[in-house]
Formats: structure tokens, C-alpha cells, sequence
């Protein structure tokens, strides 16, 4: 939403067999994250679980005048992603054992990438319409933007961009149970062009990790968007539109 996060508590629930420098490594990996994102951890919670879990509680600044909302998105302005997809059938071939250290090196690469650049950039060029993209899937957190902007939205399969291997795994439909819950709770907000097949429309509604941001970019500022994202190194994709009317096509 374009906050500024500032401070931020450790909450973690460890075993009480897992090795000590595993746990160490949990911690070590969140306060280096922490860092990047401008954030100074002031203590945390810690308590004994047998599934080892771990996250952050934050707190941030946020103008008002300048947030971004799943509200903000308008008629003619142009859909811009900053993360691939994909995370949601690897994470899943990663438990399964199915996936090779490439393919780990590759969605953890995109994992631990912050949002914090995409969200600056936006902010910087007035941006109001955004939603991040997780556990609801692109088109879940798309149907979310479009119903309370109260427009339509349409995406281009082709420029939607994905991890190199997802579809290697989603042909083996290899899908978190999120991803199916996903398909039966926002597909019927949404029409697919006849030649989108059922793993790709599946992609679509793959719960991610850790995703990026999707953003409602004015058509008269779009060029110059992309331009800034990649003078800053930051990946930005044009996936779609938005129009009037209601719903979600995918073509």
C-alpha cells in the first residue's frame, strides 16, 4: 500500500530438537531481510512447536493521501507485474522432493526478492490502484481489485510472466490445496480464451509465496513506468488493461 515499514518483532514457534544453528539461520535470514527493507527488529516471541514457523510483526508509516488500495484501479490504465508466477507449484515440488537445486535456487532467488523497489517506483509516479499477489493467486487478488474499483479487467496470457519451470510442474499438476481452492471460489469471475488449457488456467490460480505487486499504471505514464523500473533493476511486466464493465478475460 506504500507504507514505510520501521520496526518489526520476531515470532517464532521452533522445535525443540531442530539444531541450533538451524534456528540461527531462520533468524540470521529474516534480520538481513529486515535490513534491506529498512527495518530495525526491537525483540520478538519465541515458543517450542513441533512445525518449526517463523514471521515477522511490523509496523510502518503510511501517507494517507498517497497509499495505494485495491480501489485505485481506473479505466484505461495499464497492468504491470513485478514478480513472476509459479511459486505455488514449486514450493509444493520443493516438499515433494521433486524439484532439482536449479529450480529451488531459482523461486527462492524470487522469494526473497522485496517488494520495496516496485512499491518506491510506484509511489514515485503517483500510483494508486495495487494489490500484492499471494495466497488468493493473480486472478483472485485481480478479482479483488476489480470488483471494489468497479471495473473490468483483462489480461494477456502470453506477457503474463512465470518461473521458467512452472509449467513443467503444473503438467504433473503439482498444486498447493490453496491453488484448487482458489479455482472453485474466482472462476466464475472469470472467462478464458478457448486455446488456454487447464494447466495454464490452473497457473492463474496458483497460491503464491512471498509474489509481487500488481499494479493499475495511467496509460500516459506507462513508458516512462517500465523506463524507471529498469534504471533501478527492478523486473516489471505489462500483462493487461483495465475497462469498463465487471469481471476478469484472460486471452
Amino acid at each position: 500500500m506504500g507504507a514505510r515499514p520501521f520496526l518489526a518483532l520476531n515470532i517464532t514457534a521452533l522445535p525443540p530438537q531442530l539444531p541450533p544453528e538451524i534456528s540461527s539461520e531462520i533468524l540470521r535470514g529474516g534480520a538481513e531481510k529486515s535490513h534491506e527493507a529498512g527495518v530495525v527488529i526491537a525483540g520478538g516471541h519465541t515458543i517450542t512447536d513441533e512445525e518449526p514457523k517463523y514471521g515477522l510483526v511490523v509496523l510502518g508509516f503510511a501517507d494517507i493521501d498517497k497509499m495505494m488500495t485495491k480501489s485505485g484501479a481506473k479505466v484505461g490504465d495499464a497492468l504491470v507485474l513485478s514478480k513472476p508466477i509459479g511459486f505455488g507449484t514449486a514450493t509444493t515440488a520443493i516438499k515433494q522432493q521433486k524439484a532439482t537445486l536449479k529450480q529451488i535456487n531459482e523461486v527462492v532467488d524470487w522469494m526473497a526478492r522485496l517488494n520495496k523497489t516496485a512499491s518506491e517506483i510506484a509511489l514515485e509516479f503517483g500510483i494508486r490502484g495495487a494489490t500484492d499477489i499471494t495466497g488468493f493467486s493473480l486472478l483472485g487478488h485481480a478479482h479483488e481489485m476489480a470488483d471494489t474499483s468497479g471495473v473490468g479487467l483483462h489480461f494477456n496470457f502470453k506477457k503474463i510472466p512465470m518461473l521458467s519451470y512452472a509449467r513443467e510442474f503444473a503438467e504433473e499438476w503439482i498444486f498447493p490445496g490453496g491453488s484448487a481452492d482458489n479455482k472453485l471460489y474466482f472462476e466464475k469471475h472469470v472467462s478464458f480464451a478457448d486455446n488456454i488449457d487447464e494447466a495454464s488456467r490452473m497457473l492463474l490460480f496458483d497460491a503464491q509465496t512471498s509474489g509481487g505487486l500488481l499494479l493499475s499504471v495511467p496509460a500516459d505514464k506507462l513508458d516512462a513506468f517500465m523506463a524507471r523500473g529498469e534504471e533501478l533493476a527492478q523486473p516489471l511486466w505489462h500483462i493487461g488493461e483495465v475497462v469498463t464493465g465487471k469481471g476478469i478475460k484472460v486471452k
